[in-house]
């Protein structure tokens, strides 16, 4: 009974964690700290070590070139404020999140799509 319990009051902070806390918002200092990331690196991707999409592109990018800057934000402490920043400027939450030459890619779909159109490695060896 005590376990159950434990469980139901574990569930309920897991819901209200979920549905009513309050956005992370990025700080002006992370928000630069990405733009100059995104404009000092020819290859910028946003990404997590256990994504499957994150790989994939890490993966497809690393085949033209190994000179991408992969930022791994579930191993960078201020990660949530990073990809919080991200998303004010490019509007996608989501990772791998993928700029080159300072053009926001987009995610993994886009990322193969443009591959798949033989247009990916030009734009990746201009950017270089």
């Amino acid at each position: 009974m005590f376990a159950y319990l434990l469980l139901a009051v574990f569930m309920i902070s897991i819901l209200k964690r979920f549905f009513f806390a309050s956005p992370v918002m990025a700080s002006a200092e992370t928000k630069s700290k990405v733009q100059a990331l995104i404009k000092n690196k020819p290859i910028f991707i946003a990404s997590k070590t256990y994504c499957p999409y994150c790989t994939k592109t890490k993966a497809t990018v690393s085949s033209i070139t190994k000179d991408a800057y992969i930022l791994e934000l579930d191993t960078e402490s201020d990660g949530a404020e990073i990809q919080e920043a991200l998303y004010e400027i490019t509007g996608q939450r989501t990772v791998p999140n993928v700029f080159i030459a300072g053009e926001h890619i987009g995610g993994n779909s886009d990322l193969q799509a443009l591959n798949s159109q033989g247009k990916l490695e030009p734009k990746i060896k201009a950017a270089l």
